[in-house]
């Protein structure tokens, strides 16, 4: 019996903790930024920039997580990341500190519409 009842407290730790990851995975928000090149400066510049203000080593701040990363042919670069309101600061604050200088930025709060498009797009077919 006693074996029983650690078995269902042990299963019901396992379950509290999945559920709490679940939970936390529901509580993250998207962010797009558009890093913007500052059409002044050619590419090796911009990188010389970068490795300068330590961009590599700051972004994206630990806990941060990239989504997509891509080029925009005469813009930029547009990365969407994914992280917990409580980093959105270290976040900004990362852009500002490295990326300043070497792009020009704007920032979006961004949600996943693929799985509405594809709901859509079955519905009306």
């Amino acid at each position: 019996m006693k074996h029983l009842i650690f078995s269902i407290i042990a299963l019901l730790i396992i379950c509290g903790t999945l559920s709490a990851q679940d939970t936390n995975e529901q509580d993250k928000i998207m962010i797009t930024i558009f890093l913007k090149h500052d059409q002044d400066m050619n590419f090796a510049e911009i990188q010389q920039r970068l490795q300068e203000n330590g961009f590599w080593k700051i972004f994206p701040p630990d806990d941060v997580e990239v989504i997509s990363w891509y080029v925009m042919m005469g813009v930029g670069q547009v990365v969407t990341v994914k992280l917990a309101p409580a980093k959105l600061r270290e976040l900004n604050l990362a852009i500002e500190n490295a990326a300043w200088g070497a792009f020009n930025t704007d920032f979006y709060a961004t949600y996943d519409y693929m799985p509405v498009w594809k709901e859509m797009k079955e519905k009306y077919k």
